[in-house]
Parts: C-alpha cells; structure tokens; sequence
C-alpha cells in the first residue's frame, strides 16, 4: 500500500489506495488529460517529442504521434476536444483527428515564448501561461528571442480573436487552474530564482470582470516546484513537487502529501468515475485511486463575465 502522509483528516485517497504504475519509458512526462470517449490518458513525454496515450482498457500505451513540436499541457474545450500548448509553434493549439490547429501564437503582433498549461473557462475562453522554457534550450523546444518582454498570462477569446494579458506580475508563470465557481486564478511560478531561494510558490488571483485582481500567495511548495496542478470538486489544489503531490485546502493548508518516486511534471483526474489521479512524473505514469473528482465547470448561469 502506498505509504501517505496526512495532516489532517481530510479523506483524499480512497481508502487502501496503492500507487500504480502504469507506464515507464518517457523522457520528460507532462500535460496530461483524461479522454473519456476511448477511456484513455494521452500526455506528452516534450524531450523525445512526442505524445503518448494510456489505454485504461487494454492496460497498454502506445505513441499518438510524433514529431510533434514539443507539446506541454493541454485540456478539453466545451466541445471536448483536445486543446494544447506546443513549445515549438510557440502556440497554443487545437487537436482533431491528429491535425493540430493554431488558436493563437502571438500578443500585439509579438510571437509568445511558449505555451506551456492552458485551461478552458466555461464561456469558452482560453487562459494560458507563457514562460520562456521553451526557447531557451533545444530540449524542449528551439531556440528563439523574447520578443514582447515578459512572461504572463493570457486569456484568449476565440468568438472575438481577442488576447488579453491577465497576469504580468510573475517571472514564470508555469500551472494554473480556476476555482470550481471562476472567481479565483491559481498561477504557480517555477523560475530559477523562486526555486533557488526556496520558495516556489502558487499564487492567488481575485477575478473581477475578467481582470486578476488582489495578487497573493496560496501556498510554498517543498520540495521542487509546483509545476502541475489541479482543482478537486471541493475546491481542493492537487498540486505536482519533487517528490509527491500536495493537497491543498482552499485557504492555501496543506492536507495530504502523496509520496511519488520520481518527480511530478503533472497530473489530471479521470478514470470511468473521474476519480482516478493520473501522474505523469519523470519517465514514468502512475494512477492512484482518489476519493474525489475534478471540479466541474460551472453552469451558463453561473458563467463570469467577458472582460
């Protein structure tokens, strides 16, 4: 059985829950996303360039595609279809049927860094962050130059073509996830220097009319960085680290530390109730049995709106 950590009672594993693991091989693992129409786990192993999925039903992985610029995080649209960030294109893009589209790869006129998560709100806009780790080494991407002189966050309306720089007070901005009612933007910084001085954090963002608002830090993540991370259906964070996944209540404690033999890149729920927490770490993915699911997207009522 896996050996966990609690900090208090809160129930995040189903009981008797043992880490599997599922595949090993990768390079780099990251992005992952559950794909609930072939029950499968696709996710991208970026240094080998390439994307892998884990069928659940047949227990074996094969290669989606390759030669495939270097792609990180991705997620689901309204529509479910695979939305995802290529360091390569500098662009954050659109999968179907295997034929990557383009939804946006530059800001006024100024190419992005790269891409790296990207989560899709309930009216269908595309958040997503920009750090540079995909222009400054050949192993996730190609070299290139900075070109608008930042590293933020956007927000993409696809009905107006419009990208709105949302976040712009972070060095590396890396994950990001909303809160289960979109009132709140979690955003992790994974530079050097927050890694350096021990204190990668996640950071909290009011959103009001669409405008990030009342900057503040949710919670330190040791050790490593906070790559990864998502929100449980009781608003809790689930969040990647050197050596395990972090569980975080909504007032940034830490509940639960699930211990993971190689660094976390990522992680998503899913499985044929959504319970299951898939994690994609260095070379390998793992699955462990959880008591709970990924918030779902609020109803149209409910829908915050347009900046």
């Amino acid at each position: 059985m896996l050996n966990r950590v609690t900090q208090n009672p809160d129930d995040v594993l189903a009981p008797d829950a043992t880490l599997e693991e599922l595949y090993s091989g990768a390079s780099w693992g990251e992005g992952p996303v559950w794909l609930a129409a072939t029950q499968s786990l696709r996710w991208s192993d970026i240094p080998a360039d390439r994307i892998l999925e884990f069928d659940s039903r047949t227990g074996e992985t094969r290669v989606h595609r390759e030669g495939v610029e270097f792609t990180n995080g991705r997620t689901l649209d309204l529509e479910g279809r695979v939305v995802q960030c290529s360091h390569g294109r500098r662009a954050v893009e659109r999968e179907v049927d295997g034929v990557p589209t383009i939804i946006v790869d530059s800001w006024n006129g100024k190419r992005l860094n790269s891409p790296n998560d990207v989560i899709v709100a309930s009216d269908g806009a595309v958040w997503f962050t920009d750090p540079p780790y995909g222009i400054v080494s050949t192993r996730e991407g190609h070299l290139g130059e900075a070109e608008y002189g930042g590293c933020w966050v956007f927000r993409h309306d696809e009905a107006t073509g419009e990208t709105t720089a949302v976040v712009t007070d972070m060095l590396h901005p890396n994950g990001l996830a909303l809160s289960p009612d979109e009132s709140v933007l979690y955003v992790s910084d994974t530079s050097s220097l927050q890694l350096a001085e021990g204190r990668a954090h996640i950071r909290a963002y009011d959103l009001v009319d669409g405008v990030a608002a009342n900057p503040r830090i949710f919670a330190e993540v040791r050790p490593g960085v906070p790559d990864g991370f998502r929100i449980d259906e009781l608003g809790r964070l689930w969040s990647s680290s050197e050596d395990s996944v972090q569980v975080f209540r909504p007032d940034g404690e830490r509940v639960a530390v699930i211990p993971v033999p190689q660094k976390v890149g990522n992680l998503c729920f899913g499985g044929p109730d959504g319970r299951d927490l898939y994690i994609a770490a260095s070379r390998s993915l793992y699955r462990i049995r959880t008591a709970t699911r990924q918030a779902p997207r609020p109803p149209r009522a409910a829908r915050m709106p347009r900046p």
